[in-house]
This record gives structure tokens, C-alpha cells and sequence, in this order.
């Protein structure tokens, strides 16, 4: 009865744990998603077609601040979640480099899309 009772207990603790981990993606996805339409709405501003990559590139580290660090503590709270037994700095580290590479992509956008105007 007691073998009955652990397994019960470990399903149930399992279940919110599936639960809580998804409930964490649902939230990083979200935050990606807010981080992607700020930079989004940086990359179609008409202030900013003028600009050259470089002064692009430092705006976009300027802005979106809030939905940048939303976005970072989302995804470092996810995948400690995920990987509980792994590097603490680890998922700080993925974070910083998603961010980074939300950034390229929309800075290498930003240059292509200016050069073919020209």
C-alpha cells in the first residue's frame, strides 16, 4: 500500500512539474515574442532608415529594454527548469546569446534592406 501511495505522490509532483515547465516555455516563447515585435518596430521606424548599421546597432541596444529583460529571466528561468543539474551560469549564458542573436539578425536585416533602397 505504501509503494502505492510513493507512486501516486511521485506522479502527482511529476505532473506539476510537466506543468510548471510548461507553463515556464509558454512564458519564455512570450517573451521572445514581445522582445522580436519591439525590435521589429525599431527595425520599420522611419527615423531610423537612415542610419548607418553600426548607429543601428547601438540604437537597438538602447531600446526595448524592458521586453529585453523580460525575455532574459523568461529563458533563464526555462531552462533551469529544464536542466536543473547543469552549469548555474549556463542558461544566463543562452539567454545573453539569444538576445545577441535577436540583434544580429535584425541589425543584418536592417543593412540589407537599407542597401537594396540604395
Amino acid at each position: 500500500m505504501r509503494i502505492v501511495v510513493a507512486a501516486v505522490g511521485a506522479m502527482i509532483i511529476s505532473a506539476a512539474t510537466a506543468d510548471e515547465l510548461e507553463d515556464a516555455h509558454r512564458l519564455a516563447v512570450a517573451g521572445r515574442d514581445s522582445y522580436w515585435k519591439c525590435l521589429a518596430r525599431e527595425y520599420s521606424r522611419d527615423s531610423n532608415q537612415s542610419m548607418s548599421g553600426q548607429d543601428f546597432a547601438a540604437h537597438l541596444a538602447s531600446v526595448c529594454v524592458s521586453e529585453r529583460q523580460n525575455f532574459r529571466v523568461a529563458l533563464i528561468n526555462y531552462l533551469s527548469m529544464q536542466s536543473p543539474g547543469t552549469d548555474p551560469g549556463a542558461p544566463l549564458t543562452t539567454a545573453n546569446n539569444a538576445i545577441a542573436l535577436a540583434q544580429k539578425d535584425i541589425v543584418t536585416a536592417f543593412i540589407k534592406h537599407r542597401d537594396a533602397s540604395k
